[in-house]
């Protein structure tokens, strides 16, 4: 059954108001909660970057059954790998069957405060699957020791361990990783892309997942969708504009490593430049068509991040009208699990 899920901005919003959100949103009929994993916002005036694994205990305990995970983080450059499979044996454990763990390659905006060099889009790939190698290890509850081309681990092992390892999603907006994503692990999570892209990285999912002898039918695919849902359609555009500009950006070559940065951007995106990229409609049944056509592709789950500050607004109309449409599940069947 399709499953719509919460996008929990912490680039956006303060902590606390953001667990208050999510537990809004599991009375309301979300399945669960993606959480950015960000040390800047996009642009100051967002104005939040708080901690997403003290974040993600408190979520666990202050929510009875929704899943959640980062969406994503990046291992081996602000987090050693071993201290990413700590915590995500400590939250499984706590949380059993509800945490997932999430992992890209990452940008310069969260990642460069290690004050090393950047590297280009192989070399973030090679790191990230050295560090999936490496918590998968640990997971293993076995002693591991880990030698690659760029990460080392002394020999060492977890003690705190759930009965089931947490499953393990890679994020990709490339083939390649999209591949890596099938023969690696557990499941593939990207953002909302045109329906021929987003056929592509499902495709070399598969390929990739047949490759390692697994079947691509029982792995989770998540999508992560960006929209401006408000009253009337000027005020879901102001929202796109002043909220969220980096949803209307093309991103140059260069990464980015600062808000002002992204800021000095942000003046010059128009409102057409959002098309593809953020959902702008104030029509609920529209809203449904674009979410259920994700699901049509493939997709398990689609958690979704609207873009203005009325988030407990938009969530109640979602659990209203969207959700049911989509899964057939009201809020009070939701909550009855």
């Amino acid at each position: 059954m399709p499953e719509v899920g919460y996008s929990a901005a912490l680039e956006q919003f303060g902590p606390n108001e953001l667990l208050t959100w999510c537990q809004e949103a599991e009375k309301a009929g979300f399945s669960g909660a993606m959480a950015s994993d960000h040390f800047q916002p996009w642009t100051p005036e967002q104005g939040n970057s708080p901690f997403v694994w003290s974040w993600m205990g408190a979520l666990g305990a202050t929510t009875q059954h929704m899943d959640f995970g980062p969406g994503v983080t990046t291992a081996s450059y602000r987090y050693h790998p071993a201290i990413l499979a700590q915590a995500s044996a400590t939250l499984e454990k706590m949380f059993p069957g509800r945490y997932w763990l999430g992992i890209g390659t990452g940008e310069a905006l969260n990642e460069h405060v290690m004050a090393d060099y950047w590297p280009e889009t192989p070399i973030r790939l090679e790191r990230m699957i050295e560090s999936i190698e490496l918590i998968k290890q640990l997971l293993s509850g076995k002693k591991a020791r880990y030698h690659g081309k760029y990460i080392k681990m002394e020999s060492v092992r977890l003690y705190s361990l759930p009965e089931t390892p947490p499953p393990i999603y890679i994020a990709a907006s490339g083939p390649k990783t999209a591949e890596t994503a099938g023969r690696m692990v557990d499941g593939l999570i990207t953002p909302a892309a045109a329906p021929d892209k987003l056929k592509m990285l499902l495709a070399n999912f598969e390929k990739g997942a047949r490759e390692a002898g697994k079947d691509p039918a029982k792995m989770r695919k998540l999508l992560q969708l960006h929209v401006s849902w408000a009253d009337t359609y000027e005020q879901a555009v102001e929202n796109a504009v002043k909220e969220w500009p980096n949803g209307g950006m093309n991103f140059p070559k260069q990464d980015i490593r600062t808000p002002e940065d992204f800021a000095a951007m942000a003046k010059i995106v128009r409102p057409e430049d959002f098309k593809g990229r953020v959902f702008i409609s104030t029509n609920l049944d529209e809203h449904c068509q674009h979410l259920q056509s994700f699901f049509d592709l493939g997709f398990d789950a689609v958690y979704v991040h609207n873009v203005g500050r009325d988030q407990s607004r938009f969530i109640r109309v979602y659990g209203e009208h969207v959700i049911p449409a989509l899964t057939g599940k009201t809020a009070q069947t939701q909550t009855a699990q």
